[in-house]
């Protein structure tokens, strides 16, 4: 319209008064870039020596493997001096410790966890978890000498007992030993894989029941009250919320104290007597792993020898890098929660 050609024209503002959007920065501190900066280079410096590591070891297995075949993980003896080198007895007396530890310490760890995190007094938890840091603390030397001291000699009992009712099973069979003859032929018992899995399930428990512990603790408070408010029991709520809550650290810390278990050295070395037969009989004495096979031929091996020894560590160190793996994986990943409907 005419009227409005006459109407005053409002004046543009300002360019310092125009509204626009600002760009919004964090605006880290100092130390927080510090901190970012640091832990990644640590992390970073974590995975460079253990694909070093990898590396280093994988290089040994190619001259090892030109030399002696692939019959290097299929034959038992190891005797170089006869041009007969093989880890298969290392690897399934590997596997035979790390069972028995597993299956001692698997109860105990989850166990205990429950014990400390939902039935302990106040003033009795701390120090029931000082005494599992402490246990996780104590060199593997000192393990395996009161393994040799003093539980080999409470453990012979316990192997003829095994033996003699048991013995219809291959594990527990002991060749050449009767168990329920007027003597009892100890030496045929001391210094085996069993006695060696005892002590090693003794080390493992405090690493599985720390991972396990954390989790239990962490179980949601009002799932807890809520099956208590319904009536449950103590023992009720542990089944129907802390247990399926804490899955997966029970598998995790599991699966870590395998990883600990298939690694374990002096102990073992001071437990068992090597003998590189293929043997399934836990009870009897002798036994070999690949961690014990190192340590005892390291120092007198030539040039050829301790590439097969360092080939052996590289295969142990895939065995235990897949388990601790799988291990955080399941870890990080277990989350609780859905499905509890209380």
């Amino acid at each position: 319209m005419l009227t409005d050609l006459f109407e005053p024209q409002a004046e543009p503002e300002p360019a310092q008064y125009v509204d626009r959007p600002r760009a919004i920065e964090p605006g880290l501190s100092f130390g927080d870039k510090v901190f970012r900066h640091g832990t990644r280079a640590i992390g970073a410096l974590v995975l460079v020596l253990t694909g070093s590591i990898g590396i280093f070891l994988g290089l040994q297995l190619i001259p090892t493997v030109r030399r002696y075949g692939l019959g290097f993980f299929t034959q038992t003896q190891f005797d170089p001096g006869r041009n007969v080198v093989g880890i298969a007895s290392a690897i399934v007396g590997t596997i035979e410790i790390a069972i028995i530890a597993l299956v001692i310490a698997f109860p105990l760890a989850v166990g205990t966890a429950l014990f400390v995190s939902e039935y302990a007094p106040a003033g009795v938890k701390s120090i029931l978890i000082s005494m599992l840091d402490l246990m996780a603390a104590i060199p593997s030397i000192i393990y395996g000498v009161w393994g040799v001291a003093f539980l080999q000699g409470q453990l012979l009992f316990v192997a003829r007992w095994l033996s003699q009712y048991l013995g219809w099973l291959p594990f527990f069979k002991v060749h050449g030993a009767d168990p329920r003859g007027a003597t009892f032929p100890q030496y045929r018992y001391e210094l085996s894989a069993f006695v060696a899995g005892v002590v090693v399930a003794m080390m493992v428990v405090p690493l599985a029941c720390s991972v396990m512990r954390n989790v239990f603790t962490q179980a949601p408070m009002g799932e807890r009250e809520g099956a208590l408010a319904l009536g449950s029991t103590r023992w009720g709520m542990v089944r129907a919320v802390v247990l399926p809550y804490g899955r997966g650290g029970i598998i995790g810390g599991t699966m870590l104290g395998l990883g600990r278990a298939l690694g374990e050295t002096v102990a073992v070395l001071l437990i068992i007597s090597l003998d590189f037969g293929l043997k399934i009989r836990i009870l009897e004495n002798g036994s070999v792993t690949i961690s014990s096979l190192i340590a005892d031929r390291f120092g007198d091996a030539t040039s050829s020898q301790l590439s097969a020894l360092l080939a052996a560590g590289f295969v142990l160190f895939l065995m235990t890098l897949v388990v601790n793996t799988l291990a955080a994986m399941v870890v990080s990943r277990s989350r609780s929660g859905a499905g509890l409907d209380v």
